[in-house]
């Protein structure tokens, strides 16, 4: 990290304070930039709280002397710290299972029919957060896709968050994650950890690719292709306008052709991007790229 200035302004706040507008607007603004999120007013309690947390445990006397070592950062190793504080992690396995339902009912079949390519068919989990998501879908799978016997399926799990992606590759949950599972699914997955938690098998947690991405860096995105299903849920909701159409445009570069892609229940691609084709199945609506783009 750059070092801090010696001299504080004294105007400048101190952080056991409040940001003083101007800051939180100038921070605001630097956020979007770098990761597509953008903080409404109301959100300014919890980013005040998260920043000057990250500010104290920095050593910075200010805001100014902070965000000065922030911007000229050339290792990132800051700014990805301060993002994996202001990132939201809500999750549990077998969440929104009518899309898990329609995966194998609908999805899943349509790729096999339509697919002229060999090799396994991608799955691909962003954000994946700390791992029940891409976990469930290996599950469901095994549990509820007879074609699983005899088709390779690899899936990716991506965030932008570090910390999560930790937790993820441990594969270690408490009884809040694990609430959405069947007793017996449980037994068959878990093993007990401790009074209050349990851990994937081995070989489950080794079936997973877990890699860090930045969907508003399309240098980070570039390398994610071909994949036949995306699951991006409850993401685009923390985005403006802009930055929905920019990561639409890249969700729809990282599909193969008739590939499809899951929202959460209330976002709508529709209002997003005219890139997809709404395709309404029984359990789901979810959305497609076209056959014919290239």
């Amino acid at each position: 990290m750059a070092t801090m200035p010696d001299r504080i302004d004294e105007q400048q706040p101190k952080v056991d304070g409040r940001l003083s507008d101007a800051d939180f607007r100038t921070f605001r603004e630097f956020y979007y930039r770098k990761t597509g999120n953008w903080f409404d007013d109301n959100k300014r309690y919890f980013v005040d709280k998260r920043l000057l947390e990250r500010i104290r445990e920095s050593g910075a006397e200010s805001f100014r002397a902070y965000f000065t070592s922030l911007r000229f950062e050339a290792s990132g190793r800051e700014l990805q710290m301060l993002t994996n504080l202001m990132t939201v992690n809500e999750t549990y396995f077998y969440r929104e299972d009518y899309q898990l339902r329609c995966l194998v009912a609908d999805i899943l079949p349509q790729v096999l029919r339509h697919r002229s390519r060999t090799g396994p068919i991608r799955i691909w989990s962003l954000p994946c957060s700390t791992g029940e998501e891409p976990y469930s879908l290996a599950i469901y799978l095994l549990e509820h896709w007879p074609d699983i016997e005899h088709v390779d399926v690899e899936i990716v799990g991506s965030d932008i968050d570090t910390v999560a992606l930790e937790k993820a590759r441990a594969g270690r949950y408490g009884r809040r994650s694990l609430n959405g599972l069947p007793d017996a699914v449980r037994e068959r997955y878990f093993e007990p950890d401790g009074p209050q938690h349990h851990r994937l098998v081995d070989w489950l947690r080794d079936a997973i690719t877990f890699t860090r991405v930045n969907i508003a860096d399309v240098r980070d995105t570039r390398a994610y292709r071909d994949f036949d299903v995306i699951f991006c849920r409850n993401l685009l909701i923390y985005f403006d306008e802009a930055s929905r159409r920019k990561a639409a445009e890249q969700l729809f570069d990282a599909l193969r052709p008739g590939g499809f892609i899951c929202l959460g229940h209330s976002e709508f691609m529709s209002r997003i991007s005219p890139l997809f084709t709404p395709r309404r199945f029984t359990d789901a609506i979810v959305y497609q790229r076209p056959e014919n783009t290239r």
